[in-house]
């Protein structure tokens, strides 16, 4: 894999950075904050990935009103706090597309940046952070389910060692696997773990223990847990909260590092205003989601186009004839 690093103040200009220089189809395989959080460091390659679209559809009757007036209706059916949603149905609006759909997308687009993870390999290992219950070990999981089964190598390495249970559940999906999970027990055993397990395998996945955002102490063994090797760390969070609560966790987990979130639960929930509500408040890319609670499947990529059927529900995305967006993604095969 060929790659390339880029640099800029906010993830949205390191995004169009990318898109410039090696264009839509760039994977994006790491992201980081700089040091001091004074800006965003992306590593992209172009190597081509298999998306994974297979959001199921939700259906309604189309709507007889324009396009933005849809999707402001659709929008405050989700629970956007009232300022994100007046910017994204002010660039519907702007877009000059009449089919609601297509509207949406150009909103997403314009507010939102889309950084899918890599399916075959990283540079870095991923780990994996989050409030309790987020489902960080399922999502951990489902990650190295999908690289196995695109004959990766995979590394899979837990911290959770506060939640009962927690290294037990792991192991059973580790096992059918055959995977080796590696225990660590604070940022020491992390560091040795990690430095173990590079140039080893394709892929490296961590699980972390469950903590509270609006505990200090929290997030001070959160980020020496971070800083004890060079990760990614992702923000994993669920769909269906709270949006406000959702904000200031992501801005909590952001301060800390994380640059993408993960959503999980999609098949549990009707309203995804938390999901872009925790976008948006810290600032991070949206790259996959979990729609299924078994492992080997409902692991997906999210891009404006699918989250756009997922917030303006319809049978199928109308031809575009002619109008093209930045993020716009083939089909699956």
């Amino acid at each position: 894999m060929k790659l390339k690093s880029f640099t800029a103040p906010t993830m949205a200009e390191a995004m169009e950075m990318v898109r410039l220089e090696l264009g839509d189809e760039a994977i994006i395989v790491s992201t980081q904050r700089a040091a001091g959080s004074k800006g965003v460091r992306i590593t992209a390659a172009l190597e081509p990935a298999d998306a994974d679209l297979a959001i199921a559809e939700m259906l309604e009757e189309s709507s007889q009103s324009s396009a933005a007036d849809a999707v402001k209706a659709a929008l405050e059916n989700h629970n956007l706090p009232p300022r994100l949603l007046e910017r994204l149905v002010n660039a519907a609006r702007t877009s000059d597309i009449t089919d609601p759909t297509l509207a949406c997308v150009a909103a997403l687009e314009a507010g939102f940046t889309f950084a899918p993870l890599p399916e075959h390999s990283a540079p870095r290992p991923f780990m994996l952070i989050g409030p309790p219950g987020s489902g960080k070990s399922i999502a951990a999981a489902k990650l190295a389910a999908r690289s196995v089964l695109k004959q990766r190598h995979v590394g899979l390495i837990t911290c959770d060692n506060m939640r009962a249970g927690a290294v037990e559940q792991l192991a059973a999906f580790t096992r059918i696997m055959e995977i080796e999970l590696v225990r660590a027990r604070g940022p020491d055993a992390l560091r040795k773990a990690v430095e173990n397990a590079t140039g080893m395998f394709d892929l490296i996945v961590i699980d972390s223990p469950g903590l509270n955002p609006f505990r200090q102490s929290d997030l001070e063994f959160l980020q020496a847990l971070i800083e004890a090797a060079d990760v990614e760390p992702l923000l994993v969070m669920a769909s269906g909260g709270d949006p406000f609560e959702a904000a200031e966790m992501a801005e909590a987990f952001a301060s800390i590092g994380a640059t993408r979130l993960f959503t999980t639960r999609l098949d549990t929930t009707r309203r995804l205003g938390s999901m872009l509500a925790a976008a948006e408040a810290g600032q991070l890319a949206l790259c996959d989601v979990s729609a299924s609670p078994h492992v080997a499947s409902g692991l997906s990529s999210i891009s404006p186009i699918s989250l756009a059927r997922l917030l303006i529900p319809q049978a199928a995305i109308p031809e575009k004839h002619g109008e093209t967006f930045l993020t716009d993604e083939a089909p699956a095969s």
